[in-house]
This record gives structure tokens, sequence and C-alpha cells, in this order.
């Protein structure tokens, strides 16, 4: 019985062996064919719940990089550079000592002392501060030296890696150049290094042309695309796949580079001696529109920077130079007579009065002299005699209360006057109770000087692609006329006796050999209490032009609310229009009154190159005890005028020239030449000198020049 329950259960146990060997067999199979199915889709589609492996693999072994494009340049109407792409550096320290390379070498720094002493030549930060951040205890793989350690400039990096310091190394930055400096910067503008969301560190413009031609500028990066293992070597079957970087567009200014640089000379140092809240230059050629040269304080750079460009973006009561387009308006329609008196001093009407800046008047006076000396109230009476309705039509007539519009100069104000009543009426006369922007009144006034055409101004010369296309160009365009050429004509005529009849109150503004046509303004500025008072509350301003006869240039400057009076508004302003203006007109005779070009005088005999010029009847000046010419500052094949004076460079050792006579614009290029720091007192022609003449010169030397008029 035994026996019979053992062989039962042992046949039992046999036959569920043999269910279960079944059993594993059929789902070893079934799991066998389900993956053998699984894995032949994926090899045939190639697809993980909706991830496609090849491409997935692609991205594995693809490495992409890009290809960074060149922002475009900007140049002035010479071709020079004024903006350009560079790199800035931030210089770092490895500390990490795991770090070595393959051969075993220390990759990190070790002699710490060494390291701080020689990076302390060359960062603005001491030794001892160096040194402790290389002595830093954090676990850290790099170590950086904060604002003294970045934007490095090309030539310190460089110099920093030839000291071979252990350790040391730079991360480079995209930046922005402007090699001209306080260069027209709020024109210019700036450009700044932006990081996006993948890391990628580009400029972007900021403020001027740089942020109004970003798109154009900035060019659209490439890309380069290969297979690589992983170890980062290229496939040997793989094709790289490369997408070329399409460089930035380069823009073309209409800025003089000579003339730009003499007045950002001449306004700075009115800035730095009259200590105004702000000062502004404009230089137009009144035949094309064409912007010369422009300049503001406080610039980009100062302590305290202005933001915007003034000459669009500023609202202002431009005072007596709204008198220029009142005469012009009135003579225009037959409202002026000059003969004609009126009483000066004050003049009550539409419940308030007209005060002359001499409250007291100057008795009765011709209307002639209303325009010489400056009179509100006399400009009241020409608003009064051509009514308020014929004004206005020449207000915009004159292109005022609207934007002028000029490429590359954006955010610009249209200006405002309420214009009701006749007293407020009558106060836009002389450039009360109406506010405009500088290039407004920069383009009316251009309207006079050309004969009552008035042209678009323009700072544009042209954009090209970087292969020199030329996708946008700009010409000469007139957008009105105003004036009649025979008004414009007048109106130069009592611009003249601004500056040279006795009772005018432009002396300051005459330049010898040329006759000048000009109008000077002081203007009240007004606040949330009424206008301020005092001498140091005014905005001063002079517009001119010059030939009078037929001008080809003219030029409006602003002086706002300058603290230091000590030397008058206006001979501030002359010592900028003076010698700017002299030096276009100079520059630019017109043709057939050159005496001869300019020959090339470099590596030629000093003794020969002088009677060369002195035949030409040139003044020749050398400098240095030189025995061959090593530069000159007119280049060969320029225009030379009879009596123009040529500064030769002959090098070695040098002395003071005799200046007496000199213009501030030869004085500039003789400092420039010689390295000189220079100050300048005064206007017109050099009488005075704080080096004399025939004294050794050193390098760094200050020269003090003192002017007068001849």
């Amino acid at each position: 019985m035994n026996n019979e329950s053992q062989r039962a259960k042992t046949k039992k146990n046999n036959s569920n062996r043999g269910n279960f060997g079944k059993w594993l067999f059929f789902i070893t199979v079934g799991l066998f064919l389900l993956f053998f199915v699984r894995f032949a889709y994926i090899a045939i589609n190639r697809d993980i719940q909706h991830v496609n492996l090849q491409s997935q693999a692609e991205q594995i072994y693809t490495q992409r990089r890009t290809i960074q494009a060149k922002r475009g340049n900007i140049y002035d109407n010479k071709g020079g550079v004024i903006a350009t792409d560079t790199s800035k550096y931030t210089v770092y320290a490895v500390v990490d000592k795991t770090q070595h390379s393959t051969s075993g070498k220390p990759l990190y720094v070790q002699n710490k002392q060494k390291t701080a002493r020689v990076l302390a030549r060359y960062i603005n930060l001491p030794e001892d501060k160096i040194l402790k951040q290389l002595k830093t205890k954090s676990q850290v793989y790099q170590v950086e030296f904060g604002p003294a350690g970045s934007n490095l400039s090309v030539a310190t990096m460089q110099k920093i890696k030839k000291e071979h310091l252990q350790g040391i190394g730079f991360m480079a930055t995209p930046a922005r150049q402007y090699p001209e400096g306080e260069f027209a910067s709020q024109i210019i503008g700036l450009a700044s290094p932006i990081t996006n969301q993948r890391g990628q560190t580009n400029l972007k413009g900021q403020v001027g042309l740089e942020s109004y031609f970003d798109k154009r500028l900035t060019g659209t990066n490439g890309m380069r695309q290969d297979k690589r293992d992983l170890y980062g070597y290229r496939l040997a079957n793989s094709k790289a796949v490369t997408k070329p970087a399409v460089n930035g567009d380069n823009v073309y200014t209409t800025i003089d580079p000579q003339t730009q640089q003499l007045l950002e000379n001449k306004v700075n140092h009115v800035y730095k001696d009259g200590k105004p809240n702000s000062v502004t230059a404009i230089v137009m050629d009144a035949k094309t529109g064409r912007i010369v040269a422009a300049t503001q304080r406080p610039t980009l750079n100062s302590s305290q920077p202005v933001w915007r460009n003034m000459f669009v973006q500023d609202a202002y009561e431009p005072g007596s130079t709204m008198k220029i387009l009142a005469l012009s308006a009135a003579i225009d329609t037959g409202h002026f007579d000059p003969k004609a008196t009126f009483q000066s001093g004050t003049w009550s009407m539409g419940g308030g009065k007209i005060v002359d800046w001499s409250s007291t008047g100057w008795g009765t006076i011709s209307y002639k002299d209303a325009f010489d000396m400056s009179s509100n109230v006399g400009f009241a009476h020409v608003e009064q005699n051509m009514g308020a309705k014929t004004w206005m039509k020449y207000i915009r007539r004159f292109g005022l209360l609207k934007k002028v519009n000029v490429v590359g100069m954006d955010n610009e104000v249209s200006g405002f006057t309420q214009f009701k009543g006749i007293l407020e009426q009558a106060n836009t006369a002389f450039g009360q109770g109406i506010t405009v922007n500088e290039m407004q009144m920069l383009r009316a006034i251009g309207a006079v000087a050309n004969n009552g055409k008035m042209m678009q101004p323009y700072i544009i010369k042209k954009v090209e692609t970087a292969n020199g296309k030329v996708v946008k160009a700009t010409q000469p365009t007139a957008v009105g006329q105003p004036i009649k050429a025979s008004t414009a004509k007048q109106v130069r005529k009592y611009m003249e006796g601004v500056v040279y009849d006795q009772k005018g109150l432009g002396h300051d503004f005459q330049i010898k050999g040329y006759r000048v046509a000009g109008k000077t303004g002081t203007a009240q500025i007004g606040g949330a209490n009424g206008y301020s008072k005092g001498d140091t509350n005014y905005l001063y301003s002079f517009a001119g032009m010059a030939p009078a006869k037929n001008p080809r240039y003219v030029m409006y400057v602003t002086l706002r609310q300058p603290q230091n009076l000590s030397t008058s508004a206006t001979k501030q302003m002359a010592s900028i229009f003076n010698p700017v203006m002299e030096m276009l007109l100079e520059k630019n005779q017109p043709a057939g009154s050159s005496v001869a070009k300019m020959p090339e005088l470099v590596g030629q005999n000093r003794d020969d190159a002088a009677k060369q010029l002195s035949g030409l009847k040139i003044q020749p000046v050398v400098i240095g005890n030189g025995k061959t010419i090593r530069s000159q500052s007119i280049p060969a094949g320029d225009q030379l005028l009879r009596n123009q004076r040529v500064i030769l460079d002959a090098g070695g050792s040098y002395q003071m020239p005799d200046l007496n006579g000199w213009s501030s614009a030869d004085v500039q290029e003789l400092a420039t030449l010689l390295h000189l720091k220079l100050k300048e007192q005064g206007s017109g022609y050099v009488n005075k000198q704080s080096i004399s003449a025939n004294s050794k010169l050193s390098k760094g030397q200050t020269l003090t020049v003192t002017y007068a008029q001849h």
C-alpha cells in the first residue's frame, strides 16, 4: 500500500513537471517571438515611443558649431572706422590642484606670490588682494578677479600672456571698439554684449546708430556640422555641412573726421571751463543738408552720462534765434519796414507784459535795430503786424511742430505750442511759448542760408553689405521752399548786421577774411514754477552761416545754464563756432581759388621740402632737427590755398615754433604731432603762448595759448 501510494505520487509529480516544462517552453517561445517582432519593428521603423533612433544617434555623434557673424562697421565720410568689432577678455586663475596635462605637467597656479605680483602690473587690483583670491580655501576649479580682471583689451591680454604665468587663462567676450573715443558718441551710439537663453553672447545696439541699424549691423550667424566619435575625432565617412555666416552691413556716415575732432575739442573745452549743464554744436552743409559734424556734452563717457540724442530728443524754447524765422516770415509777406520805429523796453498786451532783455529799453528804435539788439518788444510788434494766422503758416512751412525724421535718429520729439491768445502768439516770435528740437531749428535756418530752399538734414551717406552692395544711399533732398530767395538774401543782410553793426550783439563771431551772418539767442528756462532767474539759468545759443553772401555752412550752438560766466556766454560759443567755421571755409574754397596741390614731401630733405612749399606761396613750418621729412600735416594731393600753413615733421628733438597769428586748427595739429597737452583761451588768433618760441620741447608738456581777434 505504501509502495503504490509512493508510485502514484511519483507519477503525479512527473506529470506536473512535464506540464510545467511545456508551459515554460511555450512562454519562452512566446517571449522570444514577442521580442523578435518588437526588434523587427524597431529595426524597420527605427522608432521607440515616438523617438526616432536614427535621429537620436545622429544627435549623439553630430557636432554643431556656431560661426559668429561679424558686426558691421560704422565709418566716417573718409572711410575711417568709428565703430568696429573686437573682443574683451576676463582673466582667470586655475587653482584646482588635480588639474594636470596628459604628460603630468601641473595646469594650476603653483607660484601664487609671483603670479599675484605680475598680474598687479596689468589689472587694477593690489597684489595682496590678488594673492588672497589665489589662496582661496574653497573647493573651486578657478577664481576670477572681479571688475579689475574683466573687460581687458586685446593688448593687455597679450601682455599678460607673454609673462607665461602657469594656470592663468582668458575668456573672450565679443565687444565693440570706438577708436575715436568721444566722437559724436550719442549719434554713433553703443553696442553691448547680451547673452541669450542658449548661452550665446552677441552684441546688441543700445542707443544711436548702433541701435537704429542693429538688425543690419548684426548679420546672421553661420553653422558648421560634422560627425565625431565619443572622443571628439571626426568620423572618416562623415561629410561636414557648413552654412557660412553673413557678416553685418557697414554704415557710412557723413561726418568729416577733421571737423569733428576740432569740434569735439572746442566743445570739451567750453564744457570744462564754463561748467554748463549741457553744450551742443552741429554743422550742416546748407546746400545739401549733409551733417558735417555734431557733438554734445555730457557724452556717453561722462561721469554723469546722457543717454539721449539732444538734437532730436530734447524739446526746448529756442529764444531769440527764432527771430530769424519771424523776420523771414514778415519780409516774405511784406510786413517788415526796417525804418519804422517803436517804443522799446516793455509792452503791455493780452493781460500780460512783453519785456526786453534790457527792461528799460533803448527808447524809440527802428525795427532793424530790433533785430540787431534782439528786442522782444520789437518782434512782438512784428508778429502783430503780420498776424497770428500768417505767422503760424510760416511756423509750419519752416517745418516746426513736426518731426524732421533724420535717418539714424529715432525717438524724436515734435515740439509744441498752445498758440492761444495774443500774448502767447506774440511770445512765439521771439522763441517763448513754443518748443522745438535742434534739428528742426537747423533745418529751418538752413533754408535762409540756401536761398529759401529747405534741405532735409542727413547723417547717413550709405549702407553697404559686407560684400560691397549698396542697400541704402542718401541723396540731397529739398523738403520745401518756405521763403523766396530774395527774402533769404535780405534776412542774411540783417544777420550780418548782428555780427558787424555797432549795435549788434554778435561781434564775437567775426572771422578774419570772411563775412559771417548770425543771430544770438538767450532763452529763459521754464519750469513748473515759471521761468528761472539769474544769468546762469538761461539757454544761450547762436545760429551762424558763412560766407554770408552765399553760405555753404550753417552752424547751431547751444549752451545751457553755464555756471562759470567769467568768460561771457557769447565768447564761449564763439570759441566753438569761429575755429570750426574758419577751418571749413578754408578747406572748401571755391574752385579755382587754390594755388596748388600738396606735394608728397615725406622722405625729402627738410630744406628742399620747405623751399618747394615756399615756391608755391605756402607757409612751411618744419619741426624737429632731423634731416628728412617723416610726416606732413596736409596729405599729398589736397588743394592748398595761398599762405596756408603746412607743418612738416623731421623727427629728432623739437623746439617750440613761434605761434603768433596761428589759427586754432593749426595749433591743434601741432599739439597732436608733438604730443602736447593743449589749453586754449579766447577766440581768434594766437597772441600769447606759454612755451616761448625756440624752447626745447618734451612729450606730454602743457601748452597754453591765448587767442584774440586781430
